[in-house]
């Protein structure tokens, strides 16, 4: 670069670019056999959106008391995680999380999540008849 004056440098990566990619493969990521999919399907993949999610760890595992505080509240972010990504993929304008009253870790690891979201235009946890303070309503922007 130095010698022909260039800001930049280019490589070849392909001689002949490669066909397009089978509808799903199987690729192994670590022993865990985990399969590519065509991006246009995620949605038939990702399952049915909701606009309400209970966190309660009652709602999402049958098996819950052999676990730990920290498995519990990584199972219940998970869930969150999902619901999240399937509201933006479908355009949600709002979610509503039911996180419970509780000691308060769970509302303000989520609170503290959604800070740092774009999609998000606000958030609230405020009293609802349904829910209590136990919920935070979501408002996306897209």
């Amino acid at each position: 670069m130095k010698q022909s004056n260039q800001a930049t440098f280019s490589y070849l990566l392909f001689e002949k670019y490669p066909d397009k990619m089978n509808d799903d493969i199987d690729v192994d990521f670590s022993g865990k056999g985990q399969k590519l999919y065509d991006i246009s399907k995620i949605k038939q993949l990702m399952g049915s959106p909701r606009t309400v999610v209970d966190l309660h760890i009652e709602k999402l595992s049958d098996d819950w008391r052999g676990l730990n505080n920290f498995e519990i509240l990584s199972l219940q972010l998970k869930n969150f995680e999902k619901y999240y990504d399937l509201a933006i993929a479908n355009f949600q304008p709002n979610l509503v999380i039911i996180h419970g009253v509780g000691s308060g870790k769970l509302r303000d690891e989520i609170h503290e999540l959604l800070k740092h979201r774009k999609e998000v235009k606000t958030f609230v946890n405020q009293y609802d008849p349904r829910f209590g303070y136990g919920a935070t309503e979501i408002f996306f922007q897209y």
